[in-house]
């Protein structure tokens, strides 16, 4: 299983291997990245692993900070972001 640094599983997504290597592969600049964000950086990333020098948002003592929380994807409703955000955190923690 390849983990990103928020949670996701790389492996799961339809973009792996394809859009993306994931985002530790492609140093936060994920193909929506790049498209969206001003530095074309995942913000998530960014915070945790290059400005905080984490393996992932897992190792933060503030997970789940406010960032995380309000970081969704487009596509899901309020209740799938949720459920996300708990998976997500589960899996940080654990790994």
């Amino acid at each position: 299983m390849v983990l990103s640094a928020c949670g996701l599983i790389c492996d799961e997504c339809p973009f792996y291997g394809k859009e993306c290597d994931g985002c530790k592969a492609v140093k936060g600049q994920t193909f929506w990245a790049k498209e969206m964000m001003a530095n074309h950086t995942c913000p998530l990333f960014n915070c945790s692993v290059i400005e905080k020098g984490f393996q992932s948002c897992g190792d933060c003592e503030e997970l789940p900070c406010k960032m995380f929380r309000e970081m969704k994807d487009p596509e899901s409703s309020e209740e799938e972001h949720q459920l996300s955000l708990v998976q997500r955190v589960s899996r940080l923690r654990a790994n």
